[in-house]
């Protein structure tokens, strides 16, 4: 029988294990978060999504550590990363503070619980957006805030007032604010390092491990407010570098412009006997 009538094989209908069990748990921490957050467990939901960016930085590492990537996966991990870092702190932000801009009167009402869809679809739509240009984009910057990132700053933020017994009905405004402004983060074309493309190498400078223990000890002793301090610093460093860009282009125009005409515009001295 010739090649050509040979059967094609078939394809494998299985899935790697390991990868997948790491996605499997990033988004039961995102599920756990919604539940914790319905009962008034809030401080729970927080470090449930945390638990969740931990998971979700591990199981891309691991596949390709282990050589397990796959088209599967990667749609897998962008289903679970919409429910741990869309849905699960638009819910949380909402059962913890927005949900009490109803006492302002049916519109307000309207307005946190649209806040927090728009917060989901601005989820959605970075993960499409970043899955749709992963093969074009410069892979040392994300485009717009990436979500885990939006997540994080969201949930830090409710997660230190936790601590500070602060109750969300009485900051519902600013919670609307922040998760307005983590929403727009996130499908603006603000470039944020990537620290994905940060190199590992086998050996690193000895200051590196107290460094390594000075942040783990921080953040034992001040995980919530710690977390808050590092979310937000990295949320506004890229609006705060675009703004300063543009300042300084328009200073290196300025001077452009105003460098030749002043000297043409200088009077000309005139020449001795005249």
């Amino acid at each position: 029988m010739s090649a050509s009538n040979e059967p094609a094989p078939r394809p494998s209908r299985g899935i790697y294990l390991l990868p997948n069990l790491f996605t499997t748990g990033g988004l039961f921490a995102g599920f756990y978060a919604i539940i914790a957050a319905s009962a008034g467990h809030y401080a729970d939901a927080c470090i449930a999504v945390f638990v969740a960016a931990l998971l979700d930085g591990l199981d891309g590492r691991i596949a390709r550590l282990t050589g397990t990537q796959s088209e599967f996966g990667t749609q897998y991990d962008s289903l679970a990363d919409l429910v741990s870092f869309g849905m699960a702190p638009a819910l949380v932000m909402y059962h913890w503070a927005l949900v009490s801009l109803k006492e302002y009167g049916p519109v307000w009402g309207k307005v946190g619980w649209t806040a927090a869809f728009l917060y989901a679809a601005c989820a959605a739509l970075r993960l499409a957006r970043f899955n749709s240009q992963v093969s074009v984009i410069d892979k040392r910057w994300f485009i717009g805030l990436a979500s885990p990132a939006a997540a994080g700053l969201v949930m830090s933020f409710i997660w230190v007032m936790t601590d500070f017994e602060v109750s969300g009905r009485r900051l519902e405004f600013i919670a609307l604010g922040v998760t307005l402004v983590a929403a727009l983060l996130m499908v603006s074309r603000f470039r944020y390092f990537s620290f994905k493309t940060l190199p590992i190498a086998e050996r690193v400078p000895f200051i590196v491990v107290p460094l390594a223990v000075l942040v783990f000890v921080s953040l034992y002793l001040f995980q919530s407010k710690l977390l808050l301090a590092l979310t937000a610093a990295y949320a506004l460093s890229a609006p705060v570098t675009w703004v300063l860009g543009r300042r300084r282009r328009r200073a290196e125009t300025a001077d452009a412009v105003v460098g030749p005409s002043s000297e043409e515009s200088s009077p000309v001295e005139p020449k001795g006997g005249e």
